[in-house]
């Protein structure tokens, strides 16, 4: 009998979801045209526009599929309640988005409501979009229809039940998205609002930089303090100490432009491909308004960059243990030790949060599987994953924890397993 009271409630919690989806999309959706030019203030046709403004939302690198044609669809992301796959945005009419109208296309975008009524799971950053402005979201789309039509059926999302029940997808967004329009704030100049529609709609740093809750919405009281998103930890980049607060401009923005900054490391995983196919090709000044942006509040001396190791950095004997003959046999070459270690550029550890942080996530991420070159980067990594145990990963992994990041040897293959099975 208690079942009857639950899907009574469900149903309510469905009709009520529903009501509230409706009035996202009647109060502040696809027709409202408040905010309707964006802060960029781009020159160029609407096309041309949005070829600019679909890079700085690095749109490419989710809806291009390894070996497929670009923005035709089919990357896999595996979430902790299973795989869906990215949506085909090229015009084939059949498998893309040359049938919709523009107003289901800023639904889409913006509310999460895709052509024909198909509700958008979040993992599409809608909540985040939301803060677009219409005329932008519709210049990429004048960009999308320019391109080439790619026939390309992406497979079914395979979720569990109940992630699996797209009807209660409205349920959602009654319950998690905001909807307003991003709105430039008097008390900052244009480059720093610029800087904050880069950051906070289009360019969607929140997506992989604020942790979720169960419901994979994100947490905002806790906007950009760093999360781990498809099994690499995406770092806190607020304004303190423990984000971005150590770093100059002139840091941060030779980060974004060539994925690396002395002293700060080098991008890998996700935020190479960000670096490389987004904020790589931003305009020195819009890149120099998102770095403004991210920097508000920073005071130089916040954080200060770990020490270069030395034979003996830390207290910690270099020549003894397993993690320490993998390194001198395998990385060593690259990832010098002691004072040559400075002028190695991107192999050079020192200061890099990836070595500093007790989780090691990225450091057994990258050792299981690497960071190939190109994607704008100089020197690329091989993979360990096959020719290396889960324990010898693992004690790698120490090794180098404790000789950059002066940290104690707490990684187990267990950790070196989950890094290396994660997506």
């Amino acid at each position: 009998m208690r079942k009857i009271p639950a899907i009574l409630g469900l149903a309510a919690l469905a009709a009520i979801g529903f009501g509230g989806y409706a009035w996202h999309l009647d109060g502040r959706g696809a027709m409202d045209e408040g905010d309707v030019d964006g802060p960029l203030q781009l020159a160029g046709t609407p096309a041309e526009q949005g070829k600019y403004l679909a890079t700085a939302a690095n749109c490419v690198a989710c809806h291009t599929a390894p070996g497929g044609a670009e923005y035709a669809g089919g990357l896999p992301f595996r979430l902790p309640f299973g795989t869906i796959y990215s949506s085909n945005l090229t015009p084939d009419a059949d498998t893309g988005i040359g049938s919709w109208s523009d107003d289901e296309f800023l639904r889409a975008v913006r509310s999460g409501g895709g052509g024909g009524g198909r509700h958008l799971y979040p993992a599409h950053p809608y909540a985040t979009y939301a803060g677009m402005a219409r005329n932008d979201v519709l210049a990429i789309r004048a960009y999308l229809a320019s391109l080439k039509p790619v026939p390309n059926k992406v497979p079914a999302a395979n979720l569990r039940f109940p992630y699996s029940q797209r009807w209660l997808l409205p349920l959602w967004n009654a319950m998690f998205l905001d909807g307003r329009r991003f709105r430039s704030r008097p008390d900052h100049d244009a480059a720093w609002n610029r800087g904050a529609y880069l950051a906070t709609s289009l360019g969607h740093c929140g997506e992989c930089h604020t942790p979720r809750n169960a419901a994979y919405a994100l947490q905002n009281g806790r906007a950009l303090a760093g999360a781990v998103t498809q099994g690499w930890k995406a770092y806190d980049i607020t304004a303190g100490a423990s984000g971005i607060g150590g770093w100059t401009r002139a840091d941060l923005d030779a980060y974004l432009e060539n994925g690396h900054a002395a002293g700060h490391g080098a991008a890998a995983g996700p935020m190479k491909e960000v670096v490389a196919y987004s904020t790589s090709q931003l305009t020195a000044d819009d890149r120099a308004a998102l770095v403004s942006y991210l920097l508000t509040g920073a005071t130089a001396a916040a954080t200060a960059p770990a020490p270069v190791a030395t034979d003996s950095a830390g207290g910690t004997t270099l020549s003894a243990g397993r993690g320490a003959k993998l390194y001198a046999g395998t990385c060593a070459g690259c990832h010098v030790l002691g004072d040559r270690a400075a002028g190695a550029d991107y192999s050079n550890l020192a200061g890099a949060r990836t070595v500093r942080d007790p989780e090691g996530t990225n450091v057994l991420r990258i050792l299981a599987t690497g960071s190939p070159h190109g994607l704008g980067a100089r020197v690329g990594m091989p993979a360990f994953s096959q020719g290396y145990s889960d324990t010898e990963r693992a004690a790698l992994a120490n090794y180098v924890l404790g000789v950059w990041g002066h940290l104690p040897p707490t990684l187990t293959p267990n950790d070196a397993m989950r890094a290396r099975l994660a997506d």
